[in-house]
């Protein structure tokens, strides 16, 4: 049997549950993964402090692809110090309607978001300066938009669509004005992909109206994020997104990959065994196609979509099932694939 090694980071929360889910999919595979864990919770990180990182990178190294849980952020967020050290530069989050989850918005939406990784708002916590005046540093470096595009343009050509350019370049001439030329250069590789840019703000109004006219997105950091959340709320559930996290080699070819649901640590439910898995689950699948195992990860995902559009669903979305109900759900129908 074919096996693959993989970093595993435990968090905060719901993390425990999302884990033995996890595990349990993968027990169901025709491979084998070997799980290598690393403690990234929050007691772990008051007790250890910068050991904990040190712990993640020396694995990350060692195993190249990783599958993560959510982490409570007190001070600092544990997922931008991983950011940093991995050198993540390009950050994935696909995003579908699913049949089945209620939602206000009656269209379908089949959108992925290409965010650069790096820079923009979140680089630079700002200051304040005298008594009502703050300011902040924003920067967007050439580098890291290159690669995002290169990655939106990548995706297209497997997704047979399109790719669309957003920021505020009429208003940033400087610093969004980098990343479109950036991308508008990257786009003469392409030929064969239609490519437009479009100022961020109408193409938010543009995706409500007309989502059909959206396939691959790529933005700047923060904007990514603001879509990424909004394409979840117009879906039914920001529970139901996954994200994918790449670092590249001199080459161009992908160095690092994290896997890991969008979702937040829901303390609130933490321990009950009711926390929706989906997320993690589609993560796992965007997983195993990065390894490799492209038909077996699409089988995962859609085994989600399949099982929430027959009523199979926990309680944030309208249904009644554990964790452990919903995976064994997606399990039989794997079972059943293989």
């Amino acid at each position: 049997m074919k096996n693959y090694s993989i970093v595993e980071m435990l968090g905060d929360g719901i993390s425990a549950e999302l884990s033995e889910s996890i595990h349990t999919i993968a027990a169901a595979l025709p491979f084998g993964i070997d799980f290598d864990p690393v403690d990234i919770s929050l007691e772990a990180r008051n007790n250890r402090g910068d050991l904990v990182y040190d712990e993640v990178m020396a694995k990350m190294h060692t195993h190249r692809t990783a599958m993560k849980y959510p982490t409570t952020t007190v001070t600092v967020s544990p997922n931008k110090i991983i950011r940093d050290r991995c050198g993540f530069a390009v950050i994935h989050r696909p995003v579908m309607t699913l049949p089945g989850v209620q939602n206000n918005f009656k269209k379908e939406i089949d959108i992925d978001v290409v965010r650069i990784a790096t820079g923009g708002t979140y680089e630079d916590r700002g200051r304040r300066i005298g008594v009502h005046s703050a300011v902040s540093l924003r920067v967007i470096e050439h580098g890291p938009c290159t690669l995002a595009a290169r990655f939106a343009f990548k995706l297209a050509m497997v997704r047979k669509t399109h790719v669309v350019s957003a920021s505020k370049y009429t208003i940033q001439h400087a610093a969004d004005g980098l990343f479109e030329e950036a991308v508008e250069s990257i786009s003469h590789q392409y030929p064969g992909i239609a490519y437009r840019r479009e100022l961020f703000d109408a193409m938010l109004a543009g995706i409500i109206m007309f989502p059909e006219r959206y396939g691959v997105i790529v933005t700047p950091n923060e904007y990514g994020d603001f879509l990424s959340d909004m394409l979840c709320g117009l879906i039914g559930s920001i529970g139901l997104g996954d994200s994918s996290s790449y670092a590249f080699d001199e080459d161009g070819d992908v160095s690092l990959a994290m896997f890991d649901p969008a979702g937040g640590t829901a303390p609130d439910i933490a321990g009950q065994g009711i926390c929706n898995p989906a997320a993690a689950i589609l993560a796992f699948g965007s997983l195993c196609r990065h390894l490799g195992e492209v038909e077996i990860g699409e089988s995962i995902r859609r085994a989600v979509r399949d099982a929430i559009a027959e009523g199979h669903t926990t309680g944030d979305i309208g249904g009644s099932m554990t964790t452990a109900e919903f995976t064994d759900a997606i399990v039989e129908r794997l079972s059943a694939a293989y």
